[in-house]
């Protein structure tokens, strides 16, 4: 990590970036917030008297319950589980606070040519190939903030009907993009392999539902309601539990890859800190905070240094910052005391609202949930 120190100059802050981390399950569970697209006032894409929000909330509520009955240890929030309209900012805003470690946005697809049929899984960016294929999904899904009051200022100016709008996605870069991408290849995998939809591949595009998730983050588009087979295998008996068991079997992979790689990780860092324990027993406080994880507070991102006397950081104490992915971002406060750093959180979000906690260990940035282990295991 770096001081702010001399003058520098900001060319631009992401402030689509803002990410909130992962709370903690107090039991100890992974937690997925399952979004069912549209609702209420919404319908989404219409053929006659089917309709996509229906056939969303119905393949997501499966898809809930197949986790539920077959997945310890886990929670499964939903975005919503009747037909209610829920603003795309809101729906984010529940997976953030509820310190969500997967999102999942279930949808339908609708096209101009009927011919047009399959699945399609898609996470937040944008693609060099297949863009305005991409981008007509993403701005028909978009098109539900027509829905909500005061979206232009809501969406910092974000208009669904002018293209040249999607130019807001070019500029991030989501921090959980491998993750999203690997748990996107398996859902997409499973339906074509179980629920054998004609495969439309994995893409990216600027779906403000996955604008502001701060954990992986995936859209499903489930099929065509424009396609007459798609539509009638979607709202199906079958159709609903087999495309709800291909996203119950992918996350059951993605989970079960999670847990390994976090054990592995759990168990290297607690090596780590017991092996540099023996070897310096001097019992300074320097040494304590160097081998104990430190948590503190990210709260902004920028393509470039800030200048120290920004407006931005003033008022904040022990502002820092790391560079990941070639940017800078920028954490306040630094204790080994997980309960000091909620505190400085709370007060950090009066400005930030979606500033969130992270951990280091020895310098380096390790998962919080980790953090806590670590931590916990020392206490012993």
């Amino acid at each position: 990590m770096h001081k702010i120190t001399g003058p520098f100059i900001l060319l631009f802050i992401l402030l689509c970036c803002h990410l909130p981390s992962s709370a903690v399950d107090k039991d100890g569970n992974f937690v997925i917030v399952i979004d069912p697209g549209h609702g209420g006032k919404d319908p989404g894409a219409i053929s006659g008297k089917n309709t996509e929000k229906s056939i969303n909330l119905n393949v997501a509520l499966k898809t809930g319950q197949l986790i539920e009955k077959n997945c310890k240890k886990v929670k499964v929030i939903y975005t919503r589980k009747t037909d209610v309209f829920i603003e795309l900012n809101r729906r984010g805003e529940i997976a953030n606070k509820s310190g969500a470690d997967l999102f999942v946005s279930i949808h339908t697809n609708s096209a101009k040519s009927s011919s047009a049929r399959g699945a399609e899984t898609y996470l937040l960016g944008v693609e060099e190939n297949r863009t305005s294929a991409n981008l007509s999904v993403a701005v028909e899904e978009n098109k539900a903030i027509l829905y909500e009051s005061d979206y232009q200022t809501r969406y910092e100016g974000y208009d669904p009907k002018s293209p040249e709008s999607q130019i807001i996605f070019e500029f991030m870069q989501n921090e959980y993009q491998k993750e999203s991408l690997n748990f996107a290849r398996m859902v997409q995998k499973q339906m074509v392999s179980h629920a054998h939809r004609s495969d439309r591949g994995v893409h990216q595009a600027g779906f403000l539902v996955l604008w502001k998730t701060a954990m992986p983050s995936v859209l499903v588009e489930l099929g065509f309601i424009s396609n007459s087979e798609d539509c009638r295998y979607m709202t199906s008996q079958k159709g609903v539990e087999e495309l709800a068991n291909s996203i119950y079997k992918a996350f059951d992979s993605y989970l079960n890859d999670y847990r390994k790689q976090t054990a592995k990780s759990i168990n290297l860092q607690a090596n780590s800190v017991t092996s540099d324990s023996s070897d310096n027993n001097t019992g300074e406080a320097s040494t304590e905070i160097a081998q104990s994880p430190v948590f503190s507070v990210q709260f902004l991102l920028s393509k470039d240094k800030l200048k120290s006397g920004d407006s931005r950081i003033m008022n904040l104490t022990d502002v820092d910052y790391y560079i990941e992915n070639g940017q800078y971002k920028y954490t306040c406060g630094k204790t080994t005391d997980y309960d000091e750093i909620i505190k400085i959180q709370a007060e950090v979000r009066k400005r930030y609202k979606d500033a969130f906690v992270i951990a280091f260990l020895n310098g380096n940035r390790i998962n919080v949930n980790d953090a806590l282990e670590i931590t916990k295991k020392r206490s012993r």
